[in-house]
């Protein structure tokens, strides 16, 4: 087991100066761009009992870019389980991975977070079909370009990388086992009509 990182680094080279030069401490028009065109994000959050990360999702640009330093994200309506808002309240960070389908490169940013009712930041998104109680902003401390290795090695946008969702039981299937219950699960038809009804 490596106990330190003075261990980790006698493993590994020094990462290059690109790598380490491309961290950026506010968003640049380039991060922004991303966030622009990017429909689908993976935040991070922890507290001292551990960690957890949920994905989100909406139209390009459902994230707000209010200026160089701060996102503005929803919170849309969900399983109400909260845990991304409790890390958040407890802990005050998060971080973001943000993804655009077809491009393989991400987009990595870090900071501070803080969970807000405030009736400005919730007015940018007055025009959703349901609107938030609540969004979380995030000021930006590390914003990072991310190579695209991961998503080449993957091959997670080519179309021989999709798989038919049968391949799987349906969810209702699943969480049926997984839980206990009796009768009959919920059909995967079913699940997508009351999903619609938040979307």
């Amino acid at each position: 087991m490596i106990r330190t990182t003075e261990e980790l680094y006698q493993l590994y080279p020094e990462p290059k100066e690109r790598a380490l030069k491309k961290q950026l401490s506010r968003l640049d028009r380039h991060c922004q761009r991303f966030i622009e065109l990017s429909p689908f994000v993976v935040i991070a959050t922890g507290n001292a009992s551990g960690f957890d990360a949920s994905p989100r999702g909406g139209e390009p640009s459902f994230i707000k870019v209010v200026d160089d330093l701060t996102l503005v994200i929803p919170d849309s309506p969900g399983n109400n389980r909260l845990d991304s808002l409790k890390n958040i309240v407890e802990s005050g960070q998060a971080g973001l991975l943000f993804l655009i389908p077809g491009v393989d490169e991400t987009l990595r940013i870090n900071g501070a977070a803080h969970v807000s009712v405030d009736e400005e930041k919730l007015q940018l998104f007055a025009s959703e079909k349901r609107a938030p109680k609540v969004v979380i902003e995030v000021t930006v401390e590390e914003a990072y370009l991310h190579c695209a290795k991961a998503f080449m090695r993957s091959k997670l946008w080519a179309d021989e990388s999709r798989r038919e969702r049968s391949v799987l039981p349906t969810m209702g299937q699943m969480i049926h086992e997984q839980i206990g219950r009796s009768g009959s699960p919920e059909s995967q038809e079913e699940m997508l009509a009351r999903y619609a009804q938040d979307i």
